[in-house]
């Protein structure tokens, strides 16, 4: 594809585009069915395949099997596609249309808007994973400090022992790291694990079920809890600062003259509003320092099958903008704990698997793919939400996007 400062993107659907502008129609007929059509057309082009169950079309029963128990139907959540998106990662330079599923209105048009402010000045995001890898906290408990000091030396010297209790469960995985710390009489055994493109929950935890029940009976514990120290699915202070899952770092520079242009206020308004929300982060004690990277993940979880719960632990992370020496706006955002993969889970079957199609991030090989457009959609998303506080327009938006009224057309 062309270098997007070559051939820059419109977020209003003028100018050429590679994947075309997502087409909308007039707000009173944009819901209808010719409008849905044609998007869908253009998301079918992206995905490179028919896309019936984002269509209506029902998904087998069977293929829920090991997803959910008592099953008697399938949620609908209507999905909205944002972009196109201009992604420079490790692979290279990308365009994808993003599929996001929400019921908050006005979501899907802000990670829009903020993807078309980058756009428009005709650059692009810059995402790179920094860590890839799975921590699991098993924690056994001794008689006394002196025996869990030693439990510790033991384990680090068990490594490669560990290692092959790993290997004998699964040939995608791989015990990386055993880092023992001891709390008092116990002992937290912190196991650093490679998990391939799945998330790879349910075989870390087997792997801390193996490794923790080996180093108890050669050590003497007297208890041992496999999720002693229990980071899933919770907003932590590891997940902040060591990081769990995939780790993503993602950048963009917004322009002065589109800031004025399309989202009337500048680079130092916009500062000035992060600079006030970091102090409000500081008195809460919040590990999330994003505006609503929350929303963006939740919206792009359930469109792709992730595991929505792990919003909680991927959402921690930083948010950070100031002027370059040009004028223009900087931006970045950190998102340490990314629990997210393109095998296992609910990602093979129904919308979400169409839903992966759409992003280009199906099957092997693509779980750091899909990490990166989370990175950038989180930072569009804030992008556009703290331009919308600077030039007092949030309310105004929602108003007009956010309000399903009963009975109105």
């Amino acid at each position: 594809m062309n270098d997007p400062r070559e051939t820059p993107l419109e977020a209003d659907g003028a100018g050429p585009e590679p994947l075309g502008p997502i087409p909308r129609g007039p707000r009173s007929e944009d819901h209808g069915v010719p409008w849905v059509e044609r998007r869908r057309v253009l998301a079918e082009g992206a995905a490179g395949r028919a896309l019936p169950h984002l269509a209506g079309a029902a998904v087998p029963h069977a293929e829920a099997r090991g997803n959910v128990e008592n099953l008697v139907g399938w949620a609908q959540v209507p999905v909205g596609l944002a972009g196109p998106l201009a992604l420079e990662g490790e692979s290279g330079w990308r365009e994808v249309l993003v599929p996001l599923a929400t019921t908050e209105g006005a979501l899907v048009a802000s990670v829009s808007r903020g993807m078309g402010l980058v756009a428009r000045g005709g650059g692009a995001f810059r995402a790179r994973v920094t860590r890839d890898e799975l921590s699991q906290h098993p924690i056994l408990v001794y008689p006394s400090m002196t025996e869990a000091l030693a439990a510790a030396e033991i384990a680090r010297r068990s490594a490669e022992r560990f290692q092959g209790l790993v290997e004998g469960i699964t040939k995608h995985g791989r015990l990386e790291r055993v880092e023992p710390e001891v709390i008092g009489r116990r002992l937290l055994l912190r196991l650093v694990l490679e998990t391939g493109d799945a998330i790879g929950i349910n075989m870390a935890a087997h792997a801390a079920e193996l490794c923790s029940a080996d180093l108890a009976a050669r050590t003497g514990a007297v208890e041992r809890f496999v999720h002693g120290q229990d980071v899933e699915k919770r907003a932590n202070a590891r997940a902040l600062v060591e990081g769990r899952g995939r780790s993503v770092v993602c950048e963009a520079v917004v322009s002065r003259a589109v800031l004025a242009e399309r989202a009337r206020t500048t680079p130092e308004a916009m500062v000035r509003v992060l600079r006030t929300y970091a102090l409000g982060y500081a008195q809460l004690g919040t590990q999330n320092w994003t505006v609503q990277a929350a929303n963006v993940l939740a919206a792009l979880f359930l469109a792709c099958g992730q595991d929505v719960a792990y919003v909680t632990e991927c959402a921690t992370g930083w948010l950070d903008m100031d002027v370059d020496t040009e004028g223009n706006l900087v931006a970045s955002v950190t998102l340490p704990s990314l629990l997210v993969g393109t095998v296992g889970g609910g990602t093979g079957q129904g919308t979400a698997a169409e839903c992966l199609a759409i992003l280009g991030c199906v099957g092997d090989g693509r779980a750091r793919a899909l990490a990166e457009v989370c990175g950038a959609a989180v930072l569009a998303g804030d992008l556009s939400l703290v331009a919308a506080f600077a030039s007092h327009e949030f309310v105004a938006a929602h108003e007009a996007l956010g309000r399903n009224r009963p009975g109105e057309a």
